[in-house]
């Protein structure tokens, strides 16, 4: 199965990703967790995306589809893949439908985690806090949350229009909301 999850920053899409993957055999591919661990390592890609990443804007689209076209070329995705995190522009989802149509393959689903707002900037918050996240200040977070709203939420759009679209509440218990999106990928 080939999953795109959705939502805004702090919808709890890394958390439900690895459990949903893990039930469904197939790889998590998390462009924020590559990200930070460029980041981390001080490569020219961490370094060119931290500038974009500490400023709350997305880090462009040609270093961004790059590095996800060289990881659908893994064995590990040949079975299938859940993506967190990409695509988040319209532009990116040309691009991984031209990628998947080179391998003859599409999207199977398009789960979009739907929370409160007010709930994710409390959830960001907290995470900084444990984590010691330097990304998330509260004005990079709101910042974040309005690029979700302009740039990505109208990937909504296209993937209902194919038919591929199922929102599923991101509100409550980590285990409820697994339960809801296995649910909705029929796992």
């Amino acid at each position: 199965m080939r999953v795109v999850l959705m939502g805004p920053p702090g919808a709890g899409k890394g958390t439900q990703a690895v459990v949903v993957a893990e039930r469904l055999g197939i790889p998590h591919i998390s462009t924020g967790d590559i990200f930070r661990a460029n980041v981390s390592q001080g490569t020219p890609l961490g370094v060119e995306a931290k500038r974009f990443m500490d400023a709350g804007e997305y880090v462009p689209d040609d270093v961004t589809n790059a590095m996800v076209r060289d990881r659908l070329t893994h064995d590990d995705c040949a079975p299938g893949f859940l993506l967190d995190g990409y695509p988040r522009t319209l532009e990116q989802v040309g691009e991984l439908d031209s990628m998947l149509t080179a391998s003859g393959s599409t999207i199977d689903r398009a789960v979009e985690l739907t929370v409160d707002i007010d709930e994710v900037v409390v959830r960001l918050v907290k995470r900084a806090q444990e984590q010691g996240r330097a990304d998330d200040t509260e004005d990079v977070i709101r910042r974040r949350l309005e690029v979700y709203a302009e740039q990505t939420a109208p990937l909504t759009a296209v993937y209902a229009e194919r038919g591929l679209l199922v929102q599923v509440d991101g509100m409550g218990a980590v285990d409820d909301v697994t339960a809801r999106l296995l649910a909705a990928l029929g796992a």
